[in-house]
C-alpha cells in the first residue's frame, strides 16, 4: 500500500516584526494587548500566523520585553492588510500601548536559504 504526502501550504514570505520595550505598567500593557490589540490584529486580512514571545533571550546586544511576529503570504498581502480598515484600526491602537512601552518594528521580506 502506498500513501501520498499531503500538499503543504507555501511558507509565508512577508513578516511584520514588532519588539516591545519593558512596559512602565506591565499589567495595564498586558491587559490592553490581550483584550484589545490581539483581537484587532487577528482581523487583519490574509494574516497567516500571529505569534508572540515574552522575555526573549538576547544572543547579541540587548533584549526586549516581547516580540510579536505576524506573517503573510507575500509583501503585497501584508501591505494590503496594513492599508485595510482593520490595519488602520490596529495601527491606531498602537498609541494606546506606547503609553506604556517603546516599540521597534520592521517589515521583513522572507527568503528560504
Amino acid at each position: 500500500m502506498t500513501t501520498s504526502a499531503q500538499p503543504t501550504a507555501a511558507a509565508p514570505k512577508a513578516r511584520l516584526l514588532i519588539l516591545w520595550d519593558t512596559p512602565s505598567d506591565a499589567e495595564a500593557f498586558e491587559r490592553h494587548y490581550r483584550e484589545v490589540h490581539i483581537p484587532l490584529a487577528n482581523q487583519l486580512p490574509g494574516l497567516r500566523r500571529y505569534t508572540r514571545s515574552h522575555a526573549p533571550t538576547a544572543v547579541h546586544g540587548d533584549s526586549c520585553y516581547m516580540v510579536a511576529a505576524l506573517d503573510w503570504d507575500d509583501r503585497a498581502a501584508l501591505d494590503a492588510a496594513l492599508a485595510s480598515e482593520a490595519g488602520q484600526a490596529t495601527g491606531a491602537d498602537v498609541a494606546n500601548l506606547t503609553r506604556y512601552a517603546g516599540i521597534h518594528s520592521m517589515i521583513l521580506d522572507l527568503a528560504d536559504v
